[in-house]
């Protein structure tokens, strides 16, 4: 039993699993790049909420190889654009900026990012708070990667957020931008978390907008399967 607790308290939910996964996922489109018809100097990441969390973790460790484990090991995992929306850029302060019983909230063992980063209590492990350990909380999180040169980053976040403050997105912006990292913030007025907004066309067309003045527009001539306009994905 105790072999098997540590598989669940370690198991693929819990960081880094999430960050090494991500960058398994991008060796992977450099190693099939010619059979997908991709660019492999062009690739670039997208994700909301806890996707958001991922791309600028994605994106923040550039260049580091600490997250480089599994197969393809010989491709590099870095990118060359982040999208995130509503993303958690430092696990200590999630409950920041919110009224104090939401705060006290985030002090909980059992909340998610105290899960992510310590795991489940189980056994002869009592569970810890994400600030029981400040440093590892830091080195989970996107503001803890901020020495180093960085891809390109578009960050999204709702005026109206109830779930991740605003001042996530904030807070990584003012670093990037105080470095001269090529980045743009665009606060949405009255989005919430998740909600409709981020699914009408304003949205979508700006982010699209935002990938192909940073990265081109889709290759072509490529031996690899072509869409239905002629170009390839």
């Amino acid at each position: 039993m105790r072999g098997r607790s540590r598989t669940i308290s370690h198991g693929p939910n819990k960081y880094p699993a999430l960050v090494e996964d991500g960058k398994a996922a991008i060796r992977y489109l450099r190693e099939h790049a010619d059979e997908y018809g991709i660019d492999p100097a062009r690739i670039g990441v997208l994700g909301d909420s806890a996707g958001g969390y991922v791309s600028q973790m994605i994106g923040m460790t550039n260049g580091e190889k600490a997250f480089d484990t599994g197969q393809f090991l010989d491709k590099s995992s870095d990118v060359q654009a982040a999208v995130t929306m509503y993303g958690i850029s430092n696990l200590l302060e999630i409950g920041d900026g919110f009224p104090d019983a939401i705060a006290k909230v985030h002090q909980s063992p059992a909340v998610t990012e105290a899960l992510l980063v310590n795991g489940t209590a189980f056994a002869d492990f009592p569970g810890a708070s994400i600030s029981s350990n400040p440093a590892k909380a830091l080195q989970a999180s996107s503001m803890g990667h901020v020495a180093g040169s960085k891809p390109p980053f578009l960050i999204l976040h709702g005026s109206a957020d109830t779930l991740v403050s605003p001042r996530q997105s904030v807070q990584l912006f003012e670093a990037l931008k105080k470095k001269g990292e090529k980045v743009e913030y665009v606060l949405v007025e009255g989005a919430g978390h998740g909600d409709l907004t981020w699914y009408q066309p304003p949205i979508i067309n700006r982010v699209v907008e935002w990938f192909n003045a940073t990265l081109g527009g889709p290759i072509k001539g490529n031996s690899g399967t072509q869409d239905s306009n002629g170009g390839n994905l």
